[in-house]
């Protein structure tokens, strides 16, 4: 099974590119392969129906619908922007939408979120699943937050706190197991 895992966000130092790296690294002491997709190595300009008509569609988003069609099953970890999913992932969805054959339709994904805060992101999981139902995707009911992720990784990258770890290895496991179905 070919995962693909990204994170909502472009800063070098993200909690959420660290969670999703975490849950491949989890995955990956349980057989699960997958690739790591930086966004920033995409860049795409703000979604405008004029952009399109004159210039077509991104050739960074051209490159990124080709990687989630060659996977099975994606993982995105999201930030909360005020309680809300992220520009730059709703814009990378709003190109990928417009890109045919579409990519992201009938794909198996798990949401996941960071944020300092002490609810983990988990108003942007709610919010960030909508467009992702509305293209078709299977979004899997199970989801995580981490709260304080400022501090939840080690120098490593790893998280600190072993339950949240065996908590967030447990929901991959499950999500990868409903998603072979």
């Amino acid at each position: 099974m070919a995962i693909l895992f990204f994170a909502g966000a472009l800063r070098a130092d993200s909690a959420n590119k660290k969670f999703v790296r975490e849950a491949m690294r989890l995955a990956k002491e349980v057989g699960i392969d997958g690739e790591f997709v930086d966004l920033k190595d995409y860049p795409m300009p703000v979604y405008d129906g004029d952009i399109e008509a004159t210039s077509g569609i991104p050739e960074a988003t051209k490159k990124l619908s080709a990687k989630i069609a060659a996977a099975d099953a994606l993982v995105i970890s999201t930030p909360e922007y005020n309680g809300a999913i992220p520009g730059i992932l709703k814009n990378t969805v709003d190109w990928l939408s417009r890109d045919k054959p579409m990519a992201l339709g009938g794909k198996h994904l798990l949401l996941l979120a960071a944020s300092p805060g002490a609810l983990g992101g988990v108003r942007s999981l709610w919010h960030s699943r909508q467009p992702f139902d509305v293209l078709g995707m299977h979004v899997y009911p199970g989801m995580q937050g981490l709260p304080g992720a400022y501090e939840a990784f080690d120098e490593k990258g790893q998280l600190k706190d072993k339950a949240t770890a065996e908590r967030l290895k447990k929901l991959v496991m499950e999500f990868v197991a409903h998603a072979k179905k």
